[in-house]
This record gives structure tokens, sequence and C-alpha cells, in this order.
């Protein structure tokens, strides 16, 4: 008795291939693409921390703000601190447990920014335990977006116990009864040892997009290998064999 050539069985392993290569390598192709976003904003953003620095943007252009556009300018502000709306947000550091200390900056047209000053270790939380900056001040650092959202496993803000856990300058300014700019500013590190401690901006921006692009192609090409193989061997077959 002959047998016939499998041809349902050719039919779908060819379709389940073709699936296989096409979407292992759209996966590769995407990623070549965040792989160039990618590059595109390191090299951004390394050419705004290292411009001059430029006045922080004033009321009139708050609207226009954008993550895309301003985070990591390099910008420059004068003013008087609010010492007494300062509020501490919780981090972890290098020094252990620490807080990054958020204090408005009061502008003279009159408009507020907030300024994180830097960090301060644990037993520095409480303001009676550093000197505060008093009369006019000079403030250089980068601009940064409000934490609006958190992170895996982040806790909710909790303002009514003065606990704070991420960067959010419309909750911060909510508390507090201001209005402010809708970003606050990384001040940079200051000849100073004293605390708070500035110029601690992480600015690291994670890029494997490269080997992520090289493993869906790969899977792609072994795809296609085994399918060629199957191909080859099911082409072989004796059609007519008992």
């Amino acid at each position: 008795m002959s047998r016939p050539r499998r041809w349902p069985l050719l039919i779908i392993v060819t379709l389940v291939a073709a699936l296989g290569v096409i979407g292992f390598a759209s996966l590769g192709t995407w990623q070549v693409k965040r792989l160039h976003w990618k590059v595109a904003l390191i090299e951004r953003v390394d050419a705004r921390v290292h411009a001059p620095a430029q006045p922080a943007p004033d009321a009139a252009e708050w609207p226009s703000i954008t993550r895309e556009g301003d985070e990591y300018r390099h910008v420059t502000l004068h003013g008087t601190f609010l010492n007494d709306d300062e509020v501490q947000v919780y981090t972890p550091s290098d020094f252990g447990p620490a807080y990054w200390v958020l204090t408005p900056l009061l502008r003279d047209d009159g408009t507020t920014v907030l300024i994180n000053r830097g960090v301060v270790p644990e037993e520095l939380r409480d303001p009676a335990t550093r000197k505060a900056p008093t009369g006019e001040q000079t403030v250089t650092g980068l601009l940064r977006i409000s934490e609006d959202k958190g992170w895996l496993f982040s806790q909710d803000n909790r303002p009514e116990d003065g606990a704070w856990y991420r960067r959010d300058v419309a909750e911060i300014a909510a508390a507090k009864d201001l209005t402010t700019a809708p970003y606050f500013v990384d001040q940079e590190k200051t000849e100073s040892d004293s605390w708070p401690r500035g110029g601690q901006t992480v600015i690291k921006f994670r890029n494997a997009h490269l080997s992520y692009a090289l493993t869906w192609f790969a899977l792609a090409l072994m795809v296609l290998a085994g399918y060629a193989l199957f191909l080859r061997q099911e082409l072989r077959r004796d059609p007519l064999q008992a």
C-alpha cells in the first residue's frame, strides 16, 4: 500500500514557521527602532546636561513643558527659599536610607519652583538638624519632570502624615497650598560639603535593545532553519514507499 505525501502536515508546519519567522523578525525590527530612539535620547540628554545653564522656564512657558522637550535641561534661577514648606522624600542612596529635600523657591516674579536641594541621611531628615538657606539664592541644576506615577512596589505619598515617597510636584503643591511650576530642579553639588548634598541626579539609561534585537533575529533564523530541515526531510520522503 502506498502512502501519500503528508500535505496537511506540510501546510500546518509551513504556516507555523511563517508566523514564527514574521513574529520574531518583527520583534527584532521593533527593538532596532527602540535602539535608535534610545541612542538619540542619550545623546539629547547628554547635550542638555552639558550645555550652559539657561533661565528656568517662567509661568508663560509652563503649559508647553514636556518630558521629551525639556527634562534634564541645564537651568538657573534666583529667589528666596520658603523653608517652612520643605518636604522630605524618601530615597535609597549611597548613604543608606535617605531623603530628598525639596524646598519651594519664591522667584522675583512671585512664582515658585520646587528645588530638590539634594539628599540627607536619615538622621538629618529633621530640618532642625540642618542650617536653612536664607536671603536671595541662585540655584543651578537640572530641570526634572514631576514624578506623578509610582514605580513597581513603591508606596503612595501620604501628605497627611508628612510621608513622601515620590517627587510629585502637584501633590506637594496642593499639600503646601502653593501655585508652583509643573517641574522641579535638581540642584547641582555646591563646593560646600554641607547637607543636603546636591548633584545626586542619576543620568543612566539602560540600553539593551541591541542584545534583544539579536535574540529575536536569532530565534527567527532558528525557526527558519528548523523549517528548512523539516522541508528537506519531507520532500526527500518517498510518497510511494510502502
